[in-house]
């Protein structure tokens, strides 16, 4: 089951007074983007966080959940009712992870004359 736009909408306004919060559509489900980096994934209706030692220091109850088969745990948000709570794991897991990768524009061949 994918997420629905109606839960998309809540959670950006749950992350309205954080700023600097996108969601990017990713095979179905969206990533959740904190100044470019990717700290977590709406799947399911659900939102997950991606775990980092320093985020275990800001959940009181944390539970791992796969959100699809074959997938490395997150963290799962149950209570998405009050996410100002979890605006210091949002910037502790986005302190702690690398920055993106930029990517390499493709060099286009030239094609010599063939005449």
């Amino acid at each position: 089951m994918a997420t629905s736009q109606d839960f998309k909408v809540y959670i950006e306004e749950q992350f309205e007074e954080l700023g600097h919060i996108r969601f990017k559509k990713m095979f179905g489900e969206y990533g959740v983007f904190y100044y470019e980096k990717m700290v977590g994934v709406l799947a399911d209706n659900k939102l997950y966080i991606k775990p980092t030692e320093e985020g275990k220091k800001h959940l009181d109850d944390m539970v791992l959940e796969k959100f699809y088969e074959g997938g490395k745990p997150y963290f799962l948000i149950e209570n998405t009712d009050h996410l100002k709570s979890i605006y210091p794991l949002i910037q502790a897991t986005y302190d702690v992870l690398p920055a993106p990768k930029v990517k390499q524009k493709k060099k286009v061949k030239q094609h010599e004359d063939l005449y």
